[in-house]
């Protein structure tokens, strides 16, 4: 147990480097444009192919299943860091769109044969604690990641983040092949990647989740994505102002994820996904009126993330059940269904946000409310495993 929980604080460590280049071209997405010479249009695209690019994670992380944890986790930075690279050498928006890609197909893969490694060594009663450990990673990267991001941003123009985050992913990669445990060696009758997935595409309660997943995340993804123009458009905030205001979101987040640790294994899982959801859409319907002003609109955006991340970290533990037979493929269709989910929420952001951010609150709230439906179908097919 000991050794779990160094494992567990690498895991978090490595998260925030990987979080912190998925996160920071939300804030920044105005500053990458100009440097790149290209529209808010064309990154829009871009952000949709990166999260259509997430899909790929399920035939990935079949090696995860089928080849071990340990090797899933280590190709995934490798992917991460050769993404990084790309952009070191080339500099230009091509080789950004294929740094975003690169960089979420490896976080994509390294997430849930990560989480597939903490389910099969943590009792499902204490998942959710242990998985919310891990997810430090991710309020920390908007904490601590995007505000050093925006410096280097300042400080070496738009490029500036890419050489740093690559040293970090050869570090991380280093620091969990020695750490981590060799994979066992393959079964002849483990089940291969196609059987894994038609065990996924099978199950009514995993199709259940996967619609549930993907249904909040396009939720967030409505206000995600523009929040950093919002705030640009509004209140004029340059640079490091919107580096300060994420640290703000993350800080929100690691409060849902203190929720989560305190909460969803004593509410039960679903109760707590289903308390999050209604709460993120009370706060979507007050953004709108609280962010008339600087102020209001941190407040707005703080009580946005907060629920989310509460919902999303309460959701995580409960899919590591529905499927143990086949764990890091189903918890990589689970990354896909968030991915297909931002990428709904990219490809209608924009539009959304020429109505002003009360278009794109209101979108949240009609992906939630379907979110809501799906939840409720799920909770009676897992009935007591909840």
């Amino acid at each position: 147990m000991k050794r779990l929980r160094f494992h567990i604080l690498a895991f978090a460590s490595t998260r925030i480097v990987l979080n912190t280049m998925h996160r920071m071209v939300y804030p920044f997405l105005a500053v990458f444009g100009r440097g790149l010479g290209v529209e808010l249009p064309l990154l829009s695209l871009a952000m949709t192919a990166r999260s259509a690019a997430g899909t790929l994670g399920p035939f990935l992380a079949a090696v995860a299943d089928s080849r071990g944890r340990k090797t899933g986790m280590l190709l995934g930075l490798l992917l991460f860091t050769l993404g990084m690279g790309v952009v070191i050498i080339w500099p230009v928006y091509p080789a950004f769109l294929a740094a975003l890609i690169l960089a979420v197909v490896g976080k994509y893969l390294f997430d849930p044969s990560m989480q597939a490694y903490v389910g099969d060594r943590v009792p499902y009663q204490r998942r959710g604690l242990v998985l919310a450990l891990t997810e430090v990673g991710w309020s920390l990267s908007f904490m601590l990641g995007i505000p050093l991001m925006g410096f280097l941003i300042a400080r070496y123009g738009w490029q500036g983040p890419f050489p740093l985050l690559a040293v970090f992913g050869v570090l991380a990669l280093a620091l969990l092949a020695w750490m981590l445990p060799k994979d066992p060696l393959p079964r002849q009758d483990r089940p291969g990647m196609w059987r894994n997935l038609g065990t996924v595409l099978a199950s009514p309660a995993a199709l259940a989740a996967l619609a549930l997943v993907a249904l909040s995340s396009a939720a967030n993804e409505s206000v995600n994505l523009i929040f950093g123009v919002w705030m640009e458009d509004s209140f004029g905030l340059k640079i490091a102002a919107l580096g300060a205001a994420s640290a703000v979101i993350g800080l929100s987040e690691l409060g849902g994820e203190g929720l989560t640790a305190a909460l969803a294994d004593r509410l039960g899982k679903p109760r707590a996904v289903g308390l999050g959801l209604a709460a993120n859409s009370l706060a979507a319907l007050a953004l709108p009126i609280l962010g008339r002003s600087l102020p209001g609109a941190v407040v707005g955006l703080f009580l946005f993330y907060i629920t989310f991340e509460f919902t999303l970290v309460s959701s995580i533990p409960m899919m590591t059940e529905i499927l143990p037979q086949a764990r890091a493929t189903f918890m990589a269709a689970n990354v896909a269904g968030h991915s297909l989910g931002r990428s709904l929420g990219a490809l209608l952001a924009a539009p959304a946000y020429s109505w002003g951010i009360l278009g794109s609150c209101l979108g949240a709230i009609g992906f939630n409310l379907l979110a809501l439906l799906a939840l409720g179908y799920l909770t009676r097919k897992i009935g007591s495993r909840g």
